[in-house]
């Protein structure tokens, strides 16, 4: 199961240029793999490139992608506070995009961070539809819907 995960993740990291950059990205990419080699040496074994294997990693990327943002915010309030260097938007987008808005919707609420600048919000609800869109295209492609 940790080559399938592998096999899924990587691909992400090298072609998608923003990913490159982004450590919370890193952040993921580790409780990926973390998740995965204690799924499969402790619960259970799923088979290599199974439609249980996509499935599970689809829950675990939500998981960790949700985590690694919620991360992001709160560094990015506390550098905020502090006045030091801070997360550019483009890598909470990208996060955002990939899956995280939950986690970037719940750290709005709980940091009361990036809730009154306009432009960031658009960009958020626009990064919303956009994977609402993704998703929808993929699952029409599958024959799914």
């Amino acid at each position: 199961m940790l080559v399938t995960f592998l096999a899924l993740i990587v691909p992400f990291l090298i072609l998608v240029r923003p990913l490159q950059r982004n450590a919370y990205f890193v952040l993921y990419f580790s409780l990926m793999i973390l998740s995965a080699y204690i799924t499969e040496t402790h619960y259970f074994r799923v088979q290599m490139f199974s439609h249980q294997a996509f499935l599970l990693f689809l829950v675990y990327h939500f998981i960790c992608i949700n985590i690694a943002v919620f991360f992001a915010y709160g560094v990015d309030k506390r550098a905020a506070v502090r006045g030091t260097w801070r997360v550019p938007e483009a890598c909470l987008h990208t996060l955002e995009f990939l899956g995280g808005w939950v986690g970037a919707f719940a750290a709005q609420k709980f940091f009361r961070h990036k809730t009154k600048k306009r432009s960031y919000q658009v960009m958020f609800w626009l990064m919303l539809v956009l994977q609402g869109a993704a998703v929808y295209i993929i699952l029409r492609y599958l024959g799914l819907i």
